[in-house]
């Protein structure tokens, strides 16, 4: 059995302490703040029904409009910060839902393709990948100037394989990898569960990366 060197094992106690909190702020806002609002909104679903003047039928049916475009928002959020089906249903299952908000906040498409016979993964490696993916949307998102990303898991009796595509702008690595802390993050997240990272971009043609995982 390997034994990580001390850096690498203050790295994960750091990563692991933060995603407690953030879990914990993820479920607050779910439960807390995001039920009262919704409260609110069909508060004024009721009160809205009931006013017969016309202008200020209007100025609450906007207010409700408002409110519910946050809940939908904080919902993003929650999410993004801690997805509940990662724990109940999976990896697969949570990139799956993940997308579809993706999809509503920034109207680019993901297609997400599973091949292979799935292999229950460690909360902790369920996490670091999820982070992954997410932070490489997130690249895409504001990056990459196009409308379809696509990410595909392959499982096999040994390894995961997982590869985020896009058909974007693309950038030279070198420049980014110098300058951006989302790569480095992202390839440190990947070797510190005992994985393998690597990227491949070319100017207008996009971007991949490629991640493996023992099983």
């Amino acid at each position: 059995m390997s034994v990580l060197p001390i850096e690498k094992k203050i790295s994960s106690k750091i990563i692991q302490i933060q995603e407690d909190e953030i879990k914990r702020i993820a479920v607050e806002l779910h439960e807390g703040v995001g039920q009262t609002l919704y409260s609110l909104y069909t508060g004024l679903q009721v009160i809205e029904s009931g006013i017969d003047h016309p202008e200020m039928k209007d100025y609450v049916g906007e207010m409700a409009g408002l409110l519910e475009k946050t809940i939908r928002e904080i919902r993003f959020l929650t999410v993004e910060l801690h997805p509940p089906s990662l724990s109940t249903f999976g990896l697969v299952a949570a990139l799956k839902n993940y997308s579809q908000l993706f999809t509503t906040t920034y109207g680019i498409v993901v297609d997400i393709e599973s091949n292979g016979e799935k292999t229950n993964l460690s909360e902790r490696e369920r996490i670091t990948l999820f982070r992954v993916c997410q932070e490489a949307l997130g690249n895409i998102a504001k990056y990459a100037d196009t409308a379809k990303a696509a990410i595909r898991l392959n499982w096999t009796s040994t390894k995961l394989f997982i590869t985020i595509q896009d058909k974007g702008k693309g950038f030279i690595i070198e420049d980014e990898m110098n300058k951006s802390s989302g790569l480095a993050a992202m390839r440190e997240r990947i070797h510190l569960i005992g994985g393998e990272w690597a990227i491949s971009s070319t100017i207008e043609e996009g971007t991949m990366i490629e991640m493996s995982l023992p099983l």
